[in-house]
């Protein structure tokens, strides 16, 4: 509590209002008076500070409840060679955090599913700004013994432990965490937070978008109508790039929501959207709870102009008779790119390569 907090309730000491007029019989009354104000104003606060304890330890609760452990990174070792097979010059220090973040679409419980939303997070080791790289699901890569396929395939071969694989041998990077939701978590940290507005590159009919017609521009979208919103391809002019874009949208749009003073000052729509966020959220062994914590204190001066977007390069589009539609990847691009994750020096590869 600070000076100023303990003002509001005054040093213990009677006012000059409180003060006995000369020759009064019962000089005291009014200083008691003054005391039982004041500790009705200690107990008042006593209870508040207890309940929000109880709310804070509620939300740890809930967190602890919700989330998931399992073994998401593989175990084979990071690479040693970048994308044209260039030696890897490893920083020994400056190097940050690399976070792989996937949004599965699962079609059962006993179906993985499809990782339609593949995000490379990199925190800086100084971390005055995010650097979010989308991989385009139809992108076309090396993955390790399965040959040449779409990477959202690597997923289905082998869960997040053989994309994480599949990444680490693209770029050339170590990546050190992974944390998988599925699409209903992201249906329902936009309900949480009262739906969330949206900025549209390209629109599409109400048909494929929950029922509500997408305008070119703001949109105003709830959770069920932000979901196919980030589905939505065929309508798109690009397919899965313009999808992309999408989903990178809607990540700053519910990130702006999620941070602003109007859900921030509301304890149900905090504890609404943690419990959304975290109910269906599986994170790597090596990913605690605690650690989870101290990233997020660690990264709590972060606002949405410090979050950057980019897609990875990739050279236009193709055809391939087993994987059919792809995206061919720019080999001396994702070199860049390991570089510039590496050593900490996304600014510059972004002054190369335009973020959508």
């Amino acid at each position: 509590m600070t000076d100023q907090d303990l003002d509001l309730f005054g040093s213990g000491g009677a006012d000059a209002d409180d003060a006995p007029d000369e020759g009064a019989d019962e000089p005291r009354r009014p200083r008691r008076r003054g005391r039982r104000v004041l500790l009705v104003l200690v107990s008042l606060l006593v209870l508040v500070l207890v309940a929000v304890a109880g709310f804070v330890g509620y939300l740890g609760w809930r967190v602890n409840d919700n989330v998931t452990q399992a073994e998401l990174l593989p175990t084979a070792a990071p690479p040693t060679v970048d994308a044209e097979g260039d030696p890897i010059q490893v920083p020994a220090s400056g190097n940050g955090t690399n976070f792989l973040l996937v949004g599965a679409d699962s079609r059962g419980p006993n179906d993985r599913g499809r990782a339609d939303v593949i995000v490379l997070v990199h925190v800086p080791a100084d971390p005055t700004a995010i650097q979010m790289v989308h991989f385009p699901r139809d992108l076309y890569v090396s993955i390790p013994g399965h040959g040449k396929n779409k990477i959202n395939a690597a997923y289905a071969f082998g869960g997040e432990p053989l994309l994480v694989e599949t990444i680490q041998n693209l770029v050339g990077i170590k990546i050190d965490h992974v944390a998988r939701t599925d699409f209903d978590g992201f249906k329902g940290m936009t309900d949480a937070v009262g739906g969330v507005r949206v900025y549209a590159e390209e629109g599409n009919d109400a048909s494929g978008n929950g029922g509500k017609a997408i305008q070119k521009g703001w949109n105003e979208l709830n959770g069920e109508q932000a979901l196919a919103f980030v589905r939505e391809r065929y309508e798109l002019s690009e397919g899965d790039i313009s999808r992309g874009r999408r989903q990178m949208a809607f990540v700053k749009a519910l990130l702006l929501k999620a941070t602003s003073k109007q859900t921030i000052t509301n304890p149900l729509a905090i504890a609404r959207f943690t419990d959304a966020a975290t109910k269906n959220l599986v994170v790597d062994k090596g990913l605690s709870i605690g650690a989870m914590k101290d990233y997020a204190l660690l990264l709590r001066h972060i606002r949405s102009s410090d979050v950057v977007f980019a897609t990875a390069p990739f050279t236009g589009f193709g055809m391939d008779p087993v994987a059919g539609s792809i995206d061919i990847v720019d080999t001396k691009g994702m070199k860049l790119l390991g570089e510039a994750l590496r050593k900490d020096q996304m600014d510059d590869y972004l002054d190369v390569f335009v973020t959508p």
